[in-house]
């Protein structure tokens, strides 16, 4: 069983790879915004970013009672 994390949610392990591809422009945007913010893990900036984008698309594509 896995461990629960404080939001009492069992912590759920990654198993599903995702690769992206970057051109130079945005890897130098990725890289400044990193070195600015001392962003030391990228892949959990990404993730998290990617994610937060798709929650939020989701909730304003949910149907609502009155438009």
């Amino acid at each position: 069983m896995a461990t629960p994390t404080p939001n009492n949610r069992p912590k759920q392990k990654r198993t599903h790879r995702v690769n992206i591809m970057l051109n130079d422009s945005e890897m130098r945007a990725l890289n400044k915004y990193c070195d600015h913010y001392t962003v030391k893990n990228r892949s959990k900036l990404i993730r998290e970013t990617l994610m937060r984008n798709i929650l939020k698309r989701f909730d304003l594509d949910t149907p609502t009672l009155f438009d």
